[in-house]
């Protein structure tokens, strides 16, 4: 079984009220999962065509997992919370398996 990854990079953060509020109820989605955050922010270098933002990579027991939790009520309620506060290119990525 291949894990999953949530990868998300923030182009842009327009209210940060909205981002920590939805940070609180994601993270509470991401722990009842099995999730866990390898990557939540911090220093980024970006190459190529990349851009220099927040980035957050969160990684799953599984594929499915990892779709199940980003597709669940309870993040996209999340979601909802975050609204308008941010400009994200988020996606759901299956790991290499062994």
């Amino acid at each position: 079984m291949t894990k999953g990854y949530w990868v998300a990079a923030y182009r842009a953060i327009h209210d940060a009220n909205k981002l920590a509020a939805y940070g609180v109820l994601a993270t509470a989605v991401v722990k009842a999962a099995g999730g866990k955050f390898l990557v939540r922010g911090g220093e980024v270098v970006a190459f190529e065509a990349g851009l220099k933002d927040r980035t957050v990579v969160v990684e799953f027991p599984s594929f499915e997992q990892a779709l199940a939790a980003y597709q669940s009520e309870a993040y996209q309620q999340a979601l909802a919370v975050l609204g308008d506060g941010a400009e994200r290119d988020a996606r759901v990525v299956a790991g290499v398996g062994d």
